[in-house]
This record gives structure tokens, C-alpha cells and sequence, in this order.
């Protein structure tokens, strides 16, 4: 199945020259469901990932789904102030200001193996800050999965010595 045929390419959002690439259409379809699990899934058959940790919004469809197939547990990471008990933070950098990452403080256990899935690599912020709350928290990072990578806004950068795979690139 070619997977870039179901996604949908909305110019101009959220705001002028952006081209956003919408999951939703892929997603709604059950072949496409399971085709984008599996292949997020299967170069982590073998490494006995624990938890699998998805990033804030579209990370927590793709992440519970992949923690599934895994036979892992799932992490939801959040914006500021959306968890209801102690919570560790990473800050990190945008184009113009900052934003910030909130888990748990104790949802990964030290020395648990993790996966960091979420629908989109960009810039790279968002990934690497996920990364940071990984590691505050002692997990052991096996790798970060994304069914899209922006290969042009270079997010690999932020995430060196990093094992990172994706899916589909752009």
C-alpha cells in the first residue's frame, strides 16, 4: 500500500505557507490503519521496547497502537499542565519563543527501554525535548519513530547519535 496516496495535503495551514500533511485520511481507512502500524512497528519487533512514549496529539493514536503491537506499555506525553500528578518538564525552542513537554515524573522506570513515536518529524524540537524527559526520567532510549519525516527542516539535527526511523520522508 502507498501510504503518501491516503494523506491529505492542506495548503496554508495552520497559517500561510505551510503545507500540512493530514494523517486523518490515512488513518480512516482500516488498510491504512494497520499498514501505518505495522510499519512503524516492525524495525522494533526484536528490541523489547517497554513503553512506547507518544508525543501530544497525533503521537498518542500512533504510539498506543504501535505500544499494542508491541506488547509494550504506553506514555502519553502533554503540553503544560494537562497531567494530574507530579510532572517533570523540558522547555524547548521555537522559531519565536519557547514551548514545553510535560510527563509524569515517575512514568518510565530507570533502565526501561523506550520508543518515542509521534505522526511528524520537523524541526525537531518537540522530539528532542521528549527525548530530554526520557532521559531525566532514567529510561534507556531504543529509538524514536515517525510516520512522516520534513527532510528539508533537517529536525534530525536536534536528535544527534539518535537511532531515528521513519516511514514516509518528504
Amino acid at each position: 500500500m502507498d501510504l503518501k496516496q491516503h494523506i491529505r495535503h492542506v495548503p496554508d495551514f495552520p497559517k500561510p505557507g505551510i503545507l500540512f500533511y493530514d494523517i486523518t485520511t490515512l488513518l480512516r481507512s482500516p488498510a491504512g490503519l494497520k499498514a501505518t502500524i505495522e510499519r512503524l512497528s516492525t524495525p522494533y519487533a526484536g528490541a523489547r521496547i517497554d513503553v512506547v512514549v507518544g508525543i501530544e496529539s497525533r503521537g498518542f493514536i500512533l504510539g498506543a497502537a504501535v505500544a499494542e503491537r508491541l506488547g509494550a506499555g504506553f506514555i502519553p506525553v502533554r503540553k503544560p499542565g494537562k497531567l494530574p500528578a507530579k510532572s517533570i518538564k523540558e522547555t524547548y525552542a521555537l522559531e519565536y519563543g519557547t514551548d514545553a513537554l510535560e510527563s509524569h515524573a515517575d512514568a518510565v522506570d530507570s533502565g526501561q527501554r523506550v520508543l518515542i513515536v509521534d505522526d511528524v518529524l520537523a524541526t525537531g524540537g518537540t522530539a528532542a525535548a521528549a527525548t530530554q524527559l526520557v532521559r531525566k526520567a532514567g529510561g534507556d532510549l531504543s529509538g524514536l519513530a515517525f510516520l512522516i519525516e520534513l527532510l528539508g527542516l533537517n529536525g534530525k539535527a536536534k536528535l544527534p547519535g539518535e537511532k531515528v526511523f521513519s516511514v514516509l520522508q518528504y
